[in-house]
C-alpha cells in the first residue's frame, strides 16, 4: 500500500502552504472623544477609575421588576429574531471555514454489460466524466473473453470503464475516493474571507447583546411609567374628591345667599378638570400594562407592578460612570461597529489575493476490478492527481477596482465606528449632566409642594371663615395640583436617568476588551 503516499502528502503540503494573508494589519482607531467626561456645574465628579462590570440585577433591585425582565429574556420576540440571526451568521462562518480544508467524496459502482455473442475481438468502453478514464481490455479465451476494467474520471462523475470479451458480456466493480478542485490558499484569499465571516458573526452576536440591553432598559422604564401613572391617577382621584366637596360647599353658600354664583362655577371647573385627568390617567395605566406585555412577550402578573412612583424609584440603583471614556468601547453597538470594521479590513485581503493566480488540486484514488473478490487486491489500485492554475489575464481593471471598493467600504465603516463612539459619548455625557442636577431639582419641587399644600390649607380655612374670596382658594388648589404632578414627573425623570445610565454605559459581563479590540467571553470559534 505504499502507493497511497503521494496524494495525502501532497494535500498536507498544500494545507501547510495556506498560511499567508494579504489583509492589512488591523489597528484599532484612536477614540474620537475626550479621554474623560465633561466637568462643570452640571456634572458630578466621580471617584471611580473605571466602570465595574454590572448586571441588571445590580441596578434593578426590585424582585418584581427582575421577574418581568427574566420573563422577557425568554419570551420577547425581538430577542428570538436576534438569536436566529446569530445562528445564521454562525452557520455562514462554518460554511466559509470549510473552504480551508479539502472536500473529500467517495462512491462505489457496479456495472454489467451484455452485447450478445459475436466476434472474437473485445471492445473496451472507457470511463465517463471529466478527467482521465482508463480501461484495460481482456483477451478472448476459447470464445469467452474476460472483461477489462477502467476507472472513471477524476471528478467521480464517470462510470468505470468496462471491457467485453468475445462472449459480449462483462462486469465492473469500483470504489473511488476523490478530492475535487481544492484551492491551495497560497495568498490568503480563503483565509481572509473566513476571518471576515468570523467578524460578522461576532458583530451579529454584539447586536444581539445590544437588543438585550435595550430590552432590559425599556422594561425598567415601562415599569417606572406605570408607577408614575398610578401616582398621577391617585392625585387625580383625590383632586376630584376635593373638588366635589368644594362644589358642594359653594353650592350651599350660594343657596344661603353668602357666595356668588361665580364661586360655584369656578369650583365646577376644577372638578371637570380633575375628572378629565382621572379618565386620562385611567387610560394611561391600561396602556402601560399593554406596553409591558408587548415587551415581556406574554401576559404579566399585575402583582409585579408598582403601586406608585414613590415605591418604584428608590429600587433603581445608580451606575458609577467612572472617569475614563474608554469604557464606551464595550458598549454592544460600538463592539458591533468595530467587528464590522474588522470584517471590511479582512475583505481587502481577499480582494488583493484575487489578483494573483489560483491553484487548485483534484485527486482520485480508487480500486477497480472485474470481480468483487479481487477488488482490493493485486493491481486493482489506481490514483491520479491533476493540479490546475487559473490566472485572469485581462479583466479591464475589475480586479483593482474590487480592491478599491473594499478599501472604500473599510473607510465608510471606520467613519461609522467613530460616529458610534461619539454618539455613545454624547448620550453618556447628557445622562451625566442630568444626573448632576436632578437632586437639586427634586429638592426644589418638594419644597414647592410643601409650600403649596400649606397655602391651600390656609386659604381654604380663610374661605370657610368668610375672610378671603373663593378665588384665592381656587388658585391655591390649582397650584397644589400642579406641584403634585410636577414632583411625580421629576421623580420619574430621576429614575429614568438611572436606567439611561445603565443603558448608555453598556457594561456587559459577557464581553471583555483588550488594547487590540473586543474579545467575546467563553469559547469562540477559532479562526
Amino acid at each position: 500500500m505504499r502507493i497511497l503516499s503521494p496524494l495525502p502528502a501532497l494535500l498536507l503540503g498544500a494545507t501547510a502552504l495556506s498560511a499567508c494573508s494579504m489583509a492589512p494589519k488591523y489597528e484599532r482607531p484612536a477614540t474620537p472623544v475626550p479621554p474623560s467626561w465633561p466637568v462643570g456645574d452640571a456634572y458630578l465628579r466621580q471617584s471611580e477609575a473605571a466602570l465595574p462590570t454590572v448586571r441588571y440585577t445590580d441596578i434593578f433591585r426590585d424582585t418584581r421588576l427582575q421577574r418581568l425582565i427574566e420573563q422577557a429574556l425568554v419570551n420577547n420576540r425581538d430577542l428570538r429574531v436576534a438569536a436566529a440571526n446569530i445562528a445564521a451568521t454562525r452557520a455562514q462562518y462554518r460554511i466559509q471555514r470549510a473552504s480551508l480544508l479539502p472536500s473529500v467524496s467517495a462512491n462505489g459502482r457496479y456495472s454489467y454489460t451484455d452485447r450478445g455473442s459475436g466476434g472474437a475481438a473485445s471492445n473496451a468502453i472507457g470511463g465517463g466524466g471529466t478527467g482521465i478514464g482508463t480501461g484495460t481490455g481482456g483477451t478472448g479465451n476459447n470464445g469467452a473473453g474476460n472483461g477489462g476494467v477502467g476507472n472513471g474520471g477524476i471528478d467521480n462523475g464517470g462510470a468505470p470503464g468496462v471491457v467485453t470479451g468475445a462472449n459480449g458480456s462483462g462486469s465492473a466493480w469500483s470504489v473511488n475516493l476523490g478530492v475535487n478542485a481544492f484551492e491551495l490558499d497560497l495568498f490568503g484569499r480563503i483565509r481572509s474571507l473566513t476571518g471576515a465571516a468570523l467578524d460578522r458573526y461576532f458583530a451579529t452576536e454584539a447586536a444581539a447583546r445590544a437588543t438585550r440591553l435595550t430590552l432590559v432598559g425599556d422594561i425598567a422604564e415601562a415599569w417606572l411609567n406605570y408607577g408614575a401613572d398610578q401616582s398621577l391617577l391617585a392625585i387625580a382621584r383625590d383632586t376630584a374628591a376635593s373638588a366635589q366637596r368644594s362644589v358642594a360647599l359653594t353650592r350651599a353658600r350660594l343657596e344661603g345667599g353668602i357666595s356668588p354664583r361665580t364661586d360655584l362655577r369656578q369650583a365646577e371647573q376644577v372638578l371637570a378638570t380633575a375628572e378629565a385627568d382621572l379618565a386620562q390617567q385611567t387610560t394611561a395605566v391600561a396602556q402601560d400594562v399593554n406596553a409591558l406585555q408587548l415587551l415581556v412577550g406574554a401576559p404579566i402578573d399585575t402583582t409585579l407592578l408598582p403601586k406608585s412612583i414613590d415605591e418604584a424609584s428608590p429600587t433603581i440603583a445608580t451606575v458609577p460612570a467612572g472617569l475614563d471614556s474608554g469604557i464606551l468601547l464595550r458598549r454592544p453597538d460600538v463592539v458591533q461597529a468595530e467587528y464590522e470594521l474588522r470584517a471590511a479590513n479582512a475583505q481587502i485581503g481577499a480582494a488583493r489575493a484575487a489578483l494573483f493566480p489560483r491553484i487548485s488540486l483534484t485527486g482520485l484514488v480508487g480500486f477497480a476490478s472485474t470481480a468483487l473478490s479481487s477488488l482490493f487486491s493485486g493491481g486493482s489500485f489506481n490514483y491520479s492527481v491533476a493540479p490546475s492554475v487559473s490566472y485572469p489575464i485581462f479583466q479591464a481593471g475589475a480586479g483593482i477596482a474590487n480592491v478599491r471598493y473594499s478599501e472604500a467600504q473599510r473607510d465608510a465603516l471606520l467613519a461609522t465606528y467613530e460616529k458610534a463612539i461619539q454618539s455613545a459619548f454624547q448620550e453618556t455625557a447628557d445622562a451625566l449632566a442630568r444626573q448632576g442636577t436632578i437632586a437639586d431639582q427634586l429638592g426644589a419641587n418638594r419644597r414647592f409642594l410643601t409650600a403649596a399644600a400649606d397655602t391651600y390649607r390656609l386659604t381654604e380655612a380663610s374661605y370657610r371663615g368668610g375672610i378671603t374670596p373663593f378665588l384665592n382658594t381656587l388658585d391655591a388648589q390649582r397650584s397644589l395640583y400642579s406641584a403634585q404632578r410636577t414632583l411625580i414627573a421629576t421623580q420619574l425623570v430621576s429614575a429614568n436617568n438611572r436606567v439611561t445610565l445603565y443603558r448608555v454605559l453598556g457594561g456587559d459581563s459577557l464581553l471583555y476588551t483588550t488594547g487590540n479590540g473586543p474579545v467575546p467571553a467563553g469559547t469562540a470559534p477559532a479562526r
